[in-house]
C-alpha cells in the first residue's frame, strides 16, 4: 500500500468507532421489530381478535414521548463504562430480560394473559425508547465531524440489518420451533450487543456537566438558541422539519398507488419489503461514503436533489407506467436516495447537538423531524385523490422547494457547515 492509499484508508479509531456505532444500531432495531413485527405476528397465530391487535400501536407510544425523560439521562449519567454506555448497558440487560420473559407467555383471549403481554410490550417498549436515546446520544457524542456521515451510515445498516434478522428470521423460526424461539432468538441478538457495548470507545469526561434537573430540562433549548442566535434557530428548526418532509408524503401513498396500480399483493410484497431494504442500505453506504469527501453543506443539497430524482420516478410510473420493471425501477431510486438523505439527515441532527445535552437535544430535533411524517404528511391522501397520481407526485417534489430555500440561507454551498451547528468555541457556559 502506498503513502497516499494509507492516507486514504480509515484509522483503527475510526473502524473503532464505526463498530460500536453499528452495533448500537443492531440492539436498537432489534427491540422496535420485537414489539412491532413479531409480537403481531404472534398475537395472530394465537388467535387474537384483530380489535386487540390493533391497539399495539399505543404500547409504542414511548418512542413519540421519550423526548420528556430524555433530560434524565443527561442529569443523571451511569458513570460506568462512561456516561452513555452505562445507560445502554442497563437497557440491553433489562430489554434482554423482557425479551425473555415474553417468550414465557402464552397469549390468548384470556384477559389476564392479553393484560400482561400488553404490560410487557409497554415495558418493552419504554426500555427501548430509553436506549434509542442513549444511542443517539453516544454516536453524537463519539464521532468527530469528518466520521459523521460514515457514522450514520454504519448505525443504519446495524439497525436494518436487525429489522431484516428479527423481522424476516423471527418468521422462520416461529414457523419451523414456534413463537418462543423467534422471542429467544431476538433476546439473543441484542444479548450479543453487550459485548460490543463493553468495548467500544470510551467517551471523554464532560467540562461542565448537569449539576440539576432544572438545567438539564431548560438548558437544551436555551443553549442552543444561544449558539445558533434567534434567528438562526427557527430556521434551523424548520430545516430539520422539512428536509424530509417530501419522504413522509411519499410513504404515506406509495402502498396504496401501487396496489391500485394493479400490482399484486406478492410483487409489493417482495419489492417494497426485500428489494427495498437492500436498496436503502446501498443507499445509505454510498451517502456516508460520499459524505466524507462532500461535507455537511454539499450532501444536504446533492442527496436532497436525489431524494427529488427518487420520487420524479414515481412520477413517471403513474405517468407511463412500466410494468414490474418499472416498479422496481422507482423504488429502487426512491430507496437509494432516501438512504442518503437519511445518512447526511443523522449527520446534521448530530451536527446541532452540544455534547453537554447530546441526549436531550438529539430527542428533541428527532421528534420535531416526526412531526414531517405525521402531521405533515397528513394531507397526503386529500392531494392524491384531488390531484390524481401524476399530480400528487409533483407535489412531493415541490414539497423539496422549502428545504432547498433554507439550505441557501443557513447551508451555502461554499461553506462546510450549516450555521449555528456546534462549535466548541461558541459555547457560552
Amino acid at each position: 500500500m502506498g503513502a497516499s492509499d494509507s492516507a486514504l484508508a480509515p484509522s483503527r479509531g475510526t473502524i473503532r468507532r464505526l463498530i460500536a456505532v453499528s452495533a448500537e444500531g443492531v440492539a436498537s432495531g432489534a427491540p422496535l421489530m420485537v414489539g412491532s413485527r413479531l409480537l403481531q405476528g404472534w398475537l395472530a397465530a394465537s388467535g387474537v381478535p384483530l380489535a386487540l391487535i390493533g391497539l399495539i400501536p399505543l404500547a409504542e407510544l414511548p418512542y413519540t414521548l421519550k423526548l420528556f425523560w430524555a433530560p434524565l439521562l443527561d442529569r443523571w449519567p451511569i458513570p460506568w463504562p462512561d456516561r452513555r454506555r452505562g445507560w445502554l448497558l442497563l437497557m440491553q440487560l433489562l430489554l434482554v430480560a423482557v425479551i425473555a420473559a415474553m417468550a414465557l407467555l402464552r397469549p390468548s383471549s384470556n384477559p389476564t394473559q392479553l393484560t400482561a403481554v400488553g404490560l410487557a410490550a409497554l415495558v418493552l417498549a419504554i426500555c427501548s425508547a430509553t436506549q434509542d436515546i442513549a444511542v443517539d446520544a453516544y454516536r453524537t457524542d463519539l464521532l468527530p465531524e469528518a466520521e459523521r456521515g460514515a457514522g450514520a451510515a454504519a448505525a443504519a445498516l446495524g439497525y436494518r440489518a436487525a429489522m431484516l434478522s428479527v423481522g424476516a428470521g423471527g418468521f422462520l423460526l416461529a414457523d419451523r420451533f414456534g413463537w418462543p424461539a423467534a422471542f429467544l432468538s431476538a433476546g439473543a441478538l441484542v444479548a450479543a450487543m453487550v459485548p460490543f457495548t463493553l468495548s467500544a470507545p470510551k467517551l471523554p469526561p464532560l467540562e461542565h456537566a448537569v449539576t440539576s434537573l432544572r438545567q438539564a430540562v431548560l438548558g437544551p433549548a436555551r443553549e442552543f438558541v444561544r449558539r445558533a442566535g434567534p434567528n438562526r434557530t427557527w430556521q434551523l428548526l424548520l430545516l430539520v422539519l422539512l428536509y424530509r418532509w417530501p419522504d413522509g408524503l411519499l410513504n404515506a401513498m406509495a402502498i396504496p398507488f401501487l396496489k391500485l396500480q394493479g400490482f399484486s399483493e406478492a410483487d409489493i410484497g417482495l419489492v417494497q419489503g426485500g428489494w427495498a431494504i437492500g436498496a436503502t442500505m446501498l443507499g445509505t453506504v454510498i451517502g456516508g461514503s460520499l459524505f466524507a469527501w462532500l461535507g455537511m453543506n454539499r450532501s444536504l443539497w446533492l442527496f436532497a436533489i436525489s431524494g427529488v430524482i427518487g420520487n420524479l420516478s414515481y412520477w413517471a410510473l403513474a405517468r407511463f407506467g412500466g410494468g414490474v420493471s418499472g416498479l422496481i425501477t422507482a423504488v429502487s431510486l426512491e430507496n437509494i436516495s432516501g438512504g442518503m438523505v437519511g445518512a447526511v439527515f443523522v449527520a446534521l441532527l448530530m451536527s446541532l447537538c452540544n455534547p453537554r445535552f447530546s441526549a436531550t437535544q438529539y430527542a428533541l430535533l428527532s421528534g420535531i423531524y416526526a412531526l414531517s411524517r405525521s402531521i405533515l404528511a397528513a394531507p397526503a391522501g386529500v392531494v392524491a385523490e384531488r390531484a390524481g397520481w401524476p399530480g400528487f407526485f409533483l407535489f412531493t417534489v415541490a414539497a423539496a422547494l422549502p428545504a432547498f430555500l433554507l439550505l441557501w440561507r443557513i447551508a451555502p454551498w461554499g461553506e462546510q457547515e450549516a450555521r449555528g451547528a456546534f462549535d466548541p468555541s461558541r459555547d457560552p457556559t
